[in-house]
């Protein structure tokens, strides 16, 4: 999520009454719309951002295709983790293709956020709001600080708003670091899960690990998980301590950077290294491991 910072105000939208659009609920006077006349709606697009974040900035031209680059200059409406990482994304983009509408004037809205402390769901009229723009007919865009939006990011719930609203959906092609980081495993990458973050606590981290490659085993199956990057270190630290020597792990990092690498080995070979091996505390890091 983005560090400070609630969406200003609302989309200008209609308002209307009954029960708003949600992932799950009942659908709205707006969905049903959309449903008889599809063309009334825009389309949620989603954006590719890239994975320099924390990192000095790549050549845009060398991460995304120049047709995504041109879809994003063409965009009014945006919906975003951080509207100021947002504009100096779009200012990129006006390097190479000139933005439809000048900077300023951009409708960038900030996805909202949990209160701090709070583990009570996002209202879904919160979600229903940024869809605004798609239901009156505009597109709208969605990003993320990085990489793919809606993977392993909170971006998802819009996206899950826009379906129940029938308003269409559109992935731009560009880079995701878990996907490049599983090509580049050698891993098994037909039967593989995602699990995000582990607990922060030390004994309970590593028992999630040990549960991981139980089922690595069982299934045959390789676990990608990620961490913060100032934590990357002491992650490396905790698998090295609680797997196998048998199990294998890649860990990749700075994916599309020219300091970008990648490593994969057995755990007794990561270990041999001892401390050899220095995690980046500012660059972002995926390991992926599967049992032997």
């Amino acid at each position: 999520m983005s560090p400070q910072g609630r969406p200003e105000g609302e989309y200008r939208s209609a308002q209307h009454e009954g029960n708003p659009v949600t992932p799950q609920g009942p659908k709205s006077e707006y969905a049903i719309a959309a449903q008889q006349d599809s063309s009334a709606s825009g389309t949620l697009l989603l954006v590719p951002n890239t994975l320099d974040l924390g990192a000095a900035e790549v050549d845009l031209q060398d991460v995304l295709p120049l047709a995504v680059i041109r879809r994003a200059a063409g965009l009014r409406y945006w919906a975003a983790e951080d509207a100021r990482s947002t504009r100096a994304f779009l200012k990129r983009v006006d390097a190479i293709v000139p933005l439809g509408v000048p900077l300023q004037t951009l409708d960038i809205r900030e996805l909202p956020r949990p209160r701090k402390g709070s583990r009570e769901a996002i209202p879904a009229q919160e979600w229903h709001a940024l869809l605004a723009p798609a239901l009156q007919g505009h597109d709208l865009g969605l990003i993320s600080e990085a990489g793919l939006p809606a993977v392993a990011d909170p971006g998802a719930a819009l996206v899950a708003a826009a379906h129940a609203a029938s308003v269409p959906v559109l992935p731009l092609a560009g880079a995701s670091s878990l996907l490049l980081a599983l090509a580049a495993s050698g891993l098994n990458g037909q039967s593989f899960a995602f699990v995000g973050y582990l607990p922060q606590e030390s004994a309970a981290r590593l028992a999630r690990i040990r549960e991981l490659e139980g089922m690595s085993r069982r299934l045959a199956q390789a676990q990608l998980l990620i961490e913060t990057p100032y934590r990357n270190g002491a992650m490396l630290a905790a698998l090295l301590e609680a797997l196998a020597p048998t199990t294998r792990l890649s860990v990749s990092c700075g994916l599309t950077l020219p300091s970008g690498w990648s490593r994969s080995e057995a755990v007794a070979q990561w270990r041999a290294r001892g401390v050899g091996v220095v995690m980046p505390d500012r660059v972002p890091a995926v390991f992926v491991f599967a049992a032997g």
